[in-house]
């Protein structure tokens, strides 16, 4: 009867690679490139198989080779040291943030000694005087044991060169009993760029000990990514939550590699396994483990692991009650994964809602266009009960684009410049909209000083990096205005999201000059923040970089901050915005002109 085959999560890769014939391809490029490898001399081999359909890279390595290395060499090498090394082919994997992101060292050390003969085969399909990848049909990676993660090594290098150039291609990554590759920081890196973490597809077989070995023989924090596809000869499995992938195999290891003969499998084992997967057919029966079948999600994990598991450990287990932990425990990562891609699962809903809440902004802004107070101090007074319905939208907002942010800082830094201009309109608008208010709530408190250093958030600051590190960037910064810009001044959001914090520090300093009990330190330091305000305000209006609201009669820049700084400097006082604001020529900067 044919093997059965469950699918809990990360089906879709998995489902593909079965029906398309793909595990077939791959491994018989394995095999054959393994009668051909010098298991003495030969660390590594591959193989280009072109077909008319499909491209296939295959990689192996020597199987003495193999064992030595990876019982020598568990260890993990950070990318950092590994720069300092004058290696920085993989660079890209560090995230913005600079996390440390490790890779196993006996794989990196083997790609190391091959990279420039590597870097020749990825450019063997790029055209460089138009910059277009030539290669028109699918790539498929592959690669046995510690030739697994040579292929994954490889494909990371290939999906950066194609970012690099901006272009889609169809890839994918096909593993077969490979080790795993790297720690937490390479996890994160892979899993945030879900293109990325799609392109990696792992076979492991119940009886093979290399994908366990370093769970179980040392305490390094090596980290599962991309989808696993765990078979046995009862059937299979697929996973693609790493935390539920680290689970199955712990649980389902070996008690000793003895059990595997030096750790070696036959080379015909995995092909049989695909032999199996290929004449799969739908899962029907009930559970042998002690699970209730009310639950479809528990039932269709308690088959999972009869299926992946080991008879042995599974009645050992049973008996000792561990078994029900762990299907309760795979059952919450499971749950948390399905909710997870739930909320993920249609961002054009959550991109409107967004866009919903920056309208009532908008509109909430413009309400106190005409009025004598603007909408940054009518938020601050928070007097009416709209106030309260804005501080909800804006929390919204802040949730949302701290995710953004967030997730920007764990990918590789070259996504990320991809991924941040596809952000960068719509994250300055935001920025500049929004950050006001929260300006406002931390001014509301009385006593407290300096925003810009004690109370603004990370994600604004970043949203402000995204802009200036721009290479399309306009310039609009530095350049004179254009007449197109003075046109649409009275419409247009004030720049510098931090003006009215800029502000506020200058009306404080007012009152220190002003207050009697004063040190001399802190009158010195109000005045030289005065003068240099006089001059950043100067050239906010000459750029026509601020918003016309900020003359309106009873904002705090005019009726706070200017009326105490004519009191503190007095009529004889002569600079460019004394006599700007004196001589009223801010009453036509609304209209591009003064």
């Amino acid at each position: 009867m044919s093997q059965p085959t469950l699918f809990v999560s990360g089906s879709e890769t998995g489902n593909l690679a079965v029906s398309s014939g793909l595990l077939h391809q791959s491994w018989n490029a394995i095999g054959s490139l393994y009668s051909e490898v010098n298991s003495q001399n030969q660390a590594l081999r591959w193989r280009v198989v072109e077909e008319s359909n499909q491209i296939l890279i295959a990689f192996v390595t020597s199987p003495v080779w193999t064992r030595q290395h990876l019982q020598q060499e568990g260890d993990l090498v950070s990318l950092q040291t590994l720069k300092q090394e004058n290696f920085s082919q993989f660079d890209f994997l560090i995230p913005s943030n600079n996390s440390s992101v490790s890779i196993h060292r006996a794989a990196i050390t083997l790609f190391r000694s091959h990279v420039d003969e590597l870097i020749k085969l990825i450019d063997k399909y790029y055209d460089s005087t138009p910059r277009k990848w030539s290669l028109k049909t699918p790539l498929v990676i592959t690669g046995h044991a510690l030739g697994g993660s040579i292929a994954s090594l490889f494909t990371l290098l290939l999906l950066d060169f194609l970012n690099q150039i901006s272009t889609e291609h169809t890839l994918l990554c096909v593993t077969f009993g490979s080790p795993l590759l790297g720690d937490t920081g390479l996890q994160q890196v892979i899993s945030e760029c879900e293109r990325w973490k799609a392109c990696f597809l792992h076979l492991v077989a119940n009886k093979d000990y290399l994908p366990r070995l370093f769970m179980t023989h040392t305490n390094l924090p090596y980290k599962p990514f991309g989808t696993f596809l765990l078979c046995s000869e009862s059937g299979s499995t697929c996973a693609d939550d790493p935390s539920a992938v680290l689970e199955l195999l712990k649980a389902t290891g070996l008690e000793s590699t003895n059990q595997a003969s030096n750790g070696d499998l036959p080379l015909d084992y995995y092909g049989n396994r695909v032999k199996d997967l290929e004449s799969r057919v739908k899962l029907e029966g009930n559970s042998r483990l002690r699970v209730s079948t009310v639950d479809p999600l528990l039932a269709g994990i308690s088959l999972q692991l009869e299926i992946f598991g080991d008879d042995s450990m599974l009645q050992r287990q049973n008996q000792t009650g561990d078994l029900d932990n762990l299907i309760k425990k795979l059952k919450e990562r499971e749950t948390a994964c399905w909710l997870k891609k739930r909320k993920e699962m249609n961002p054009k809903k959550k991109l409107n809602d967004v866009k919903v809440k920056m309208t009532y902004m908008g509109q909430y802004k413009m309400k106190y266009k005409t009025s004598d107070m603007g909408y940054y101090d009518i938020y601050k007074n928070m007097q009416f009960n709209v106030d309260i319905d804005i501080a909800r939208y804006k929390k919204f907002l802040e949730i949302y684009w701290k995710d953004i942010v967030e997730k920007a800082e764990k990918i590789p830094y070259k996504v990320m410049a991809r991924i941040r201009t596809g952000h960068l309109y719509a994250g300055t608008n935001y920025r500049r909209m929004v950050e006001p208010l929260d300006i406002a709530e931390f001014y509301r408190e009385s006593g407290r000083r300096d925003y810009e250093k004690n109370g603004r958030s990370k994600h604004y600051i970043l949203l402000e990096k995204w802009v200036q590190d721009d290479p399309d960037r306009d310039g609009t910064a530095t350049n004179p205005p254009s007449d197109e810009k003075k046109k649409k001044i009275a419409g247009m959001l004030t720049e510098d999201s931090c003006f009215w914090a800029k502000v506020e520090e200058a009306i404080i300093s007012c009152k220190l000059l002003k207050d009697a009990t004063s040190s001399d330190q802190e009158k010195q330091s109000s005045m030289e923040y005065l003068k240099w305000f006089e001059e950043y305000v100067m050239k906010q209006i000459n750029n026509y970089a601020v918003s016309p609201e900020i003359f309106l009669e009873q904002s705090s820049f005019m009726n706070t901050w200017w009326e105490e700084f004519q009191q503190v400097m007095g009529p004889a006082h002569s600079s460019p915005i004394f006599e700007f604001m004196k001589n009223g020529r801010y009453r036509q900067y609304k209209n591009g002109c003064y």
